[in-house]
């Protein structure tokens, strides 16, 4: 589902992930949240010149490719001790939206 390490980005990972039907999509690592003992990650979606569509964006564009899609992925470690994003649960889904909540209230308050 998904490479790390592909490539560093201003210390970032940028992390290549490609669906079911083999478009590759990219990502930066956001945030770590962990929730019961698993690690989870925010990751928003990359642009570039190299990862995007080439044109101007004007009124009405509706392309999609300014919008960031913001995903949580499962952080475990494969049979190669590397480290792959996967899909959560919707219950783990559940429970790192209800933790990252949190946390931005807890921002907010400070």
């Amino acid at each position: 589902m998904s490479k790390r390490n592909e490539e560093i980005f201003d210390n970032d990972f940028l992390i290549e992930m490609t669906d079911e039907d083999g478009n590759v999509f990219y990502y930066v690592e956001e945030m770590i949240i962990p929730v019961d003992g698993e690690t989870y990650a925010l990751l928003v979606e990359y642009h570039d010149e190299d990862h995007c569509c080439h044109h101007e964006h004007g009124e009405g564009c509706d392309c999609g490719c300014e919008d960031d899609d913001v995903i949580i992925a499962k952080i475990v470690v494969n049979d190669d001790g590397e480290e792959e994003y996967v899909e959560p649960t919707d219950e783990e889904f559940a429970k790192v939206q209800e933790a990252y909540e949190k946390l931005l209230d807890e921002e907010d308050e400070i």
